[in-house]
């Protein structure tokens, strides 16, 4: 560390937002320790993988109200969005020059890991990468699970020892730090901050950034204010109905909070925080032991049990997968058992073959796919049931696993406001047998689990849904 630091950086890469993260808590509890003010640097690149008007606009508008919020407690703020490629290179350096100490946000996936690992090479002053990912540390878990049984247990032995241990809600509120720190004009002359016009903007704004300006904004709002809106009305309409209801596209019982959850304007923190206090719970409840068991650990009613086990069990296996297999997104990172099976029947007459272009355009036979394609490119989601029928039918009309894994890569990073995350890489992994088990042997699929659309139309309801994405 540096005493003689003018400032605290906070390098804000991946929990973007101003509350419940605890990389922020560190860096304002260093600001308070050394009676130095807080500067927020919160960059946006241009060569990210699937960098589109879509997932730009999605953080902007968590940049927007960063810088609103930002200056309202005297916190130095800087929205850094690169005009050009490159144009960044840097940036991060020159604030940690007079920085005391640099925090960033600990991420196991994308491109993340390597971009800090090679920052802190090259700045001259310690760096620490901060865990607010989900509510077990990473760093609770040695190894990876292959099912989400085996996860269910570490969990259940671990995590009671953190469920008090929660971030806080409101920080920069707390004060106790030297605020409104001046920024360098030697750094806002090469690295300007963002125009409030484009932090505000549309697609017009966007134009003139090289990104696919075809994947257009999403009809959803970034930033935590929209992510704790859809948080309430999910806790207020949709949490009682999540047990029975959540399969059930024409429902919509399921949260939709995966865009907020991803890009980090909302914390998992957050939102268990408000499933337990509606619930008026706490640990006291908790059933005790390890058996692994879906229900009934929570001590809490089968939705908001349903609920936690995909925000906690299943988002958080993928985590602790994408931390200890570097090689998560590749075909050779499958189960054995899966990639022999599919190799044994990767020569299998395939009834329906269909070339990326049309799978992109949501041109094929199927009706209820070519809905789930059209609501991922208009919304950038999918319903969480339809995802899972999605990825299936891709692995069956194309020509190999590989191929399957490679176009559903695509489409979900390119048109997912969720994408490029963790869970993406999990969904699209389960698909070809990860985290699963052998299913009875079938054409095409193998032992890896198939499912069929007319299956999906005999156990869920979904006309209205059809009515709205048919064409």
């Amino acid at each position: 560390m540096n005493p003689r630091g003018r400032h605290v950086l906070y390098w804000m890469v991946a929990s973007r937002r101003l509350g419940w993260s605890f990389a922020l808590d560190r860096a304002l509890a260093h600001a308070r320790t050394m009676d130095r003010p807080l500067v927020i640097l919160e960059p946006l690149r241009l060569d990210y993988a699937w960098a589109a008007d879509r997932h730009h606009r999605f953080a902007l508008d968590g940049m927007n109200e960063h810088r609103t919020t930002a200056a309202r407690h005297g916190v130095g703020y800087h929205a850094y969005v690169e005009p050009v490629r490159g144009a960044g290179k840097g940036l991060l350096e020159a604030w940690a020059e007079d920085a005391v100490v640099v925090v960033t946000d600990d991420f196991p996936a994308f491109f993340l890991p390597r971009m800090q690992a090679a920052a802190a090479r090259r700045v001259r002053v310690r760096m620490e990468a901060v865990d607010s990912c989900g509510l077990l540390p990473l760093a609770a878990s040695s190894r990876p699970f292959s099912a989400a049984v085996h996860f269910r247990r570490h969990l259940q032995r671990s995590l009671p020892a953190y469920l008090l241990d929660m971030p806080a809600p409101d920080p920069l509120a707390e004060g106790g730090f030297p605020a409104d720190p001046e920024l360098p004009e030697s750094i806002l002359a090469q690295w300007p901050s963002a125009e409030p016009r484009l932090l505000q903007g549309g697609a017009q704004e966007l134009a003139g950034l090289d990104i696919d300006h075809d994947v257009a904004p999403a009809p959803l709002s970034g930033g935590a204010t929209a992510g704790r809106q859809r948080l309430s009305s999910f806790l207020s309409d949709g949490l009682d109905r999540y047990g029975t209801e959540r399969n059930h596209p024409d429902a919509d019982a399921a949260s939709g909070l995966s865009p907020w959850l991803h890009w980090g304007h909302i914390s998992a923190h957050e939102v268990f925080h408000g499933v337990v206090t509606r619930a008026g719970w706490s640990p006291a409840r908790l059933n005790g032991g390890a058996t692994g068991r879906r229900e009934g650990w929570w001590g809490l009613d089968e939705s908001s049990e349903a609920f936690l086990d995909q925000l906690v069990t299943w988002r958080e296996l993928g985590f602790v997968f994408c931390r200890h297999v570097p090689t998560y997104g590749e075909y050779r990172s499958l189960p054995k058992w899966a990639m022999e099976t599919l190799e044994a029947h990767a020569q299998d007459r395939r009834p329906y073959r269909y070339t990326l272009s049309e799978l992109e355009d949501a041109r094929t036979h199927d009706e209820v796919w070519n809905a789930a394609q059209r609501e991922l490119r208009q919304r950038g989601i999918i319903h969480n049931y339809l995802r899972m029928l999605w990825g299936k039918k891709i692995l069956e009309w194309t020509s190999h696993p590989r191929e399957a894994l490679d176009v559903m890569v695509h489409l979900n990073n390119r048109w997912a406001l969720d994408g490029r995350d963790p869970n993406s890489w999990s969904g699209i992994t389960w698909v070809l047998g990860r985290f699963d088990r052998g299913w009875p042997e079938r054409a095409i699929y193998g032992k890896v689990r198939s499912m069929t659309s007319e299956a999906t139309r005999r156990k869920v309801r979904l006309e209205r849904y059809l009515d709205r994405w048919r064409g």
